[in-house]
């Protein structure tokens, strides 16, 4: 019996109309029409509902009016069903002007890649172009703004960003155009850079390749898969292992769950997988791209929400998102455009009715959703969550996890690491980290106790710490393992050689204009905090009112001394009580913001100017207060270089300032800000003692040395010299040579305390350094 001949497949097209290409595979049909859920949507109002279709039958396509009521076109005739082909244009509507679209047959197959794509099929990137180009023979800009010839609808891209310039040799370059978060070529940031095929512009969230005589462009939605491979930390010169050799694949739209004892490496974990701290072997693969290799580019692409509040507090939930996006996105986003965005994700978040509340007033659960909010701003298509639902009780749990299950089902890849076991149900995988950072499960969460033999997780999580059991072995060598991790991961292996070398990610704004920002943050943040406002206006008045209490009518043998020490006192009490807190509440914020591109200089000079100006003002009134109406009895009634009131406010004002700068290296310093309320009355006390009113400190050996470092002493000797306090007290203590009464030693008391303000400075900057992701350590 002769077979049965099978008739041919359809031919794959490419359909080409102004919104965009759609290709078309031969295997179903293809709708047209003004309905949203068509598969080509036109709007247009010439455009019925639902307008025609194309079917492949009999290894073509044909295209049928679905009695649309303008009708449909080709070769400007109206057709009812007709074969179409690369080359067929046809119209939707009206046969001259109406909606138009072209038939073509697909790209050729994409040359093989360069090194930082590795088998781009089997990538969601690089799966299907979104548009289809014909390489252009002039130079095309690339931008967020209307004007420019490939407009990029996404707030990271600048308006100007980059120029794709054809040479006359025929080839093409990138050049990018000043752009604040750069240009790619391969995953490296790049000025001006020949491209040639299969190589990758990355522009924001879209990436260009030269194929044959195109220009495709490949947009990241969000659907993209992560590969784990074998990734491994050691720390303690490799003699302590975090992670070993943990390897697991994460499909598209997944939300993963990430449990295990304390101390398992779920942190460590976290941290390789977003970059923050690289493993030291292995590899991460965003979508079959090298995460590390091309990190600065695909960092935009990762949010990450830390277990504590990244958030300010005293703003309200729009002022705090308001401000992050104008940290984060581009210095050319206008303001309406930001406020756009930012309306976006409160309604997606569901904080319509909170978008007006201070943060401080919202439950966990709604902070947490502010959090997340503040990330979902820049679009990330991968999205990590430490320890969201901690100190959560079980019904915000459950809320918080169905949040991420929405998240995930929007098109996003969630990765949420948790002690909590409530509503792992919610999850599409589960990875049970062991002892040692090993790998003890990853599946379905609701094979996971069985697996084990247990009936409950706490008995699990005892076992782990408790039994010699080889749980990394068991699940290697079980059919989950084959199953979820080998089978399932469409990656193959990529081996890395030599280092990681991460490239710190972009400065979306300048910093100046970083600063601008920040300062104005500040002071909405400090202003909205009535508790320390209240404090601010109150302390300058009491510690005044006590030094004006000691001074009396004049400065005289009984009071000089005195009175000059409170202000001493009340100097250093009013700077540094305004700053010793002010890092460490802040830290995680800082981290978080530091990671997406944030200026350390920029975040230090916000404080220094915010609280050097309260600082600074406070000392002025706290002078006034004091002595305003004293008489001073300086020699002749005249001070050193002015007027004895100005002498001795500006003498306070640097003190205070100083104290400033000194409580902000404290608050650098220490890791919990419990402990900053000692450390200010320390402070206090080592001002008093050191500042040579009640020691002798000239010519004492040690103590002399070490007081050069105290504020307060060179404060101290400014002021004395102005009222010749050695005159009106004589004695050992007044005939320090820091309290004459000339010009040159008031000028260098009051340079010292300029010169130790800068040193404070620094070593704040160098000891913020410490506490950053280690990707930014090198900027």
């Amino acid at each position: 019996m002769a077979e049965r001949p099978v008739a041919p497949a359809a031919p794959e097209l490419v359909l080409e109309t102004e919104a965009g290409s759609t290709v078309m595979s031969p295997g179903r049909d293809y709708h047209v029409g003004r309905d949203p859920l068509s598969d080509i949507v036109i709007d247009d109002a010439r455009v019925s509902w639902h307008h025609a279709v194309l079917r492949p039958e009999a290894g073509r396509w044909t295209i049928e009016d679905e009695n649309s009521t303008n009708g449909t076109f080709a070769d400007g005739r109206r057709i009812h069903e007709r074969g179409v082909g690369p080359g067929s244009v046809i119209r939707f509507g009206n046969p001259s002007d109406g909606p138009c679209a072209v038939l073509v047959s697909p790209p050729a197959p994409v040359p093989e890649r360069p090194s930082v794509v590795s088998m781009p099929a089997l990538t969601g990137t690089f799966r299907r172009p979104t548009t289809v180009r014909p390489l252009p023979a002039r130079s095309v800009r690339i931008g967020r703004a209307a004007d420019n010839d490939l407009v990029i609808d996404d707030l990271v891209v600048s308006r100007f960003h980059a120029e794709l310039r054809a040479l006359p040799d025929g080839s093409y370059e990138i050049a990018d155009l000043g752009s604040h978060n750069h240009t790619f070529l391969n995953g490296s940031p790049v000025t001006v850079a020949p491209i040639g095929a299969g190589d990758i512009v990355g522009i924001g969230h879209s990436a260009f390749c030269l194929v044959g005589d195109q220009l495709q462009e490949y947009v990241d939605t969000g659907e993209v898969s992560l590969d784990v491979q074998d990734l491994t930390v050691a720390v303690d010169r490799g003699r302590k292992t975090l992670l070993d050799h943990v390897s697991f694949p994460v499909g598209e739209k997944c939300l993963l769950a990430v449990v295990g004892p304390s101390g398992a490496g779920k942190s460590t974990l976290l941290n390789a997988l977003t970059g923050q701290r690289p493993a030291d072997h292995g590899t991460v693969l965003y979508d079959g791209r090298d995460l590390y290799r091309d990190y600065a580019e695909l960092r935009q692409r990762i949010g990450l929400v830390p277990q504590d509040d990244i958030l300010h507090a005293q703003l309200t939930v729009r002022s705090a998102l308001s401000y992050a996006a104008e940290l984060r996105f581009p210095q050319d986003t206008a303001k309406a455009e930001r406020r756009a965005r930012v309306d976006e994700v409160i309604r997606e978040l569901g904080l319509e009715q909170r978008a007006g509340q201070p943060v401080h007033s919202l439950s966990g659960g709604q902070r947490k959703r502010v959090s997340v909010a503040l990330e979902l701003l820049t679009k990330p298509s991968l999205l990590f969550l430490d320890e969201p639902t901690s100190g959560l009780d079980p019904g915000m749990d459950r809320s918080v996890m169905h949040m991420l299950r929405g998240l995930a089902d929007d098109g996003r890849t969630v990765i949420v690491v948790t002690h909590s076991v409530l509503s792992l149900d919610v999850c599409d995988r589960l990875l049970v980290l062991a002892p040692g950072g090993r790998i003890a499960y990853y599946g379905q969460p609701e094979d996971a106790l069985a697996f084990f033999g247990f009936e409950q997780w706490p008995e699990a999580f005892e076992a782990f710490e408790h039994d010699d059991r080889d749980w990394a072995g068991d699940y290697r060598f079980s059919p989950f393992h084959r199953h979820y991790v080998t089978e399932a991961s469409a990656q193959p292996r990529v081996p890395r050689s030599g280092p990681v070398v991460i490239t710190p990610p972009a400065r979306p704004r300048s910093r100046g204009a970083q600063l601008g920002t920040l300062v104005r943050r500040y002071t909405s943040a400090l202003g909205a905090d009535r508790t320390f406002l209240a404090i601010m206006i109150a302390l300058p008045f009491v510690m005044g009112a006590m030094a004006r209490a000691l001074a009396g009518s004049k400065l005289t043998q009984e009071t000089a001394m005195n009175a000059l020490l409170i202000l001493c006192v009340g100097g250093v009490l009013t700077g540094a009580a305004n700053a010793v807190r002010e890092l460490v509440k802040e830290r995680t914020i800082y981290q978080r913001e530091r990671a997406v591109g944030l200026s350390r200089s920029a975040y230090l000079m916000s404080k220094v100017v915010v609280l050097g100006t309260i600082t600074v003002l406070q000392a002025v009134v706290l002078t006034l207060v004091a002595l305003l109406g004293v008489d001073l009895n300086a020699p002749g009634g005249e001070g050193v270089l002015m007027p004895p009131l100005v002498e001795i406010t500006v003498a306070v004002a640097l003190l205070a300032f100083t104290a400033m700068t000194l409580g902000l290296l404290v608050s650098a310093l220490v890791r919990k800000e419990e402990v900053t309320m000692p450390l200010l009355v320390l402070l206090a006390i080592v001002q008093v003692v050191f500042c040579g009113a009640l020691l002798k400190l000239h010519g004492v050996p040690g103590l002399e040395q070490l007081s050069w470092l105290v504020p307060s002493r060179w404060a101290l000797g400014a002021m004395a010299g102005t009222v010749g306090l050695a005159r009106i007290v004589p004695g050992d203590l007044t005939g320090d040579p820091l309290f004459r009464h000339s010009a040159g030693v008031w000028l260098l008391n009051i340079a010292m305390l300029v010169v130790l303000s800068a040193v404070f400075c620094f070593a704040v900057s160098r000891l913020l350094r410490r506490h950053e992701p280690a990707v930014m350590r090198k900027s």
